[in-house]
């Protein structure tokens, strides 16, 4: 089964993803795996990550992966990955075709993904290339993770409200 959350900053998004792979895994740990990439050193992103690592307490696997995530994939596990936006982050160098590839493999995996994307489309369209790049992306890798979730929820508020 594959599940996308999605919407904005501090919505929610995680703790229900959370609560959705813990409910899929049921007698084994689901994984977990963080996307994000700690090379500039950002003091607020980690304090966030902190938040997050106790709030999942060890109720998950960690898996730290910011650039390949599918090759982390085995079959008849069942994986939170938090968060896609992250991902994408890291990966603005690889070619667009690398990243739907990317999906394309996690789609054909036979686990349960549960997949968190942050709604960064809602806003203006931003002035400098690198922005508008990030976001397109954003977008084009959202309706591909649509495309192949069984379920795909839009979190606002705490609050999931079911797309597919």
């Amino acid at each position: 089964m594959k599940i996308l959350y999605y919407g904005g900053q501090k919505s929610g998004k995680s703790r229900l993803a959370e609560q959705r792979a813990l409910s899929l895994a049921r007698s084994h740990k689901p994984y977990y795996i963080a996307t994000y990439d700690n090379r500039y050193e950002d003091a607020e992103m980690a304090e966030r990550i902190a938040r997050h690592q106790s709030q999942r307490k060890e109720s998950f696997v960690t898996i730290e992966e910011p650039y390949s995530i599918a090759q982390q994939i085995q079959e008849g596990n069942t994986y939170l990955i938090d968060c896609m936006s992250m991902w994408l982050l890291n990966t603005l160098e690889w070619e667009e075709n690398q990243l739907l590839q990317e999906i394309e493999t996690l789609a054909q995996t036979d686990a349960n993904i549960i997949f968190v994307l942050n709604d960064v489309s809602s806003g203006i369209i931003p002035l400098d290339g690198i922005s508008r790049k990030y976001v397109d992306r954003s977008g084009l890798v959202g309706q591909q993770l649509a495309a192949i979730c069984s379920e795909v929820y839009e979190v606002k508020l705490g609050l999931p409200l079911k797309l597919k």
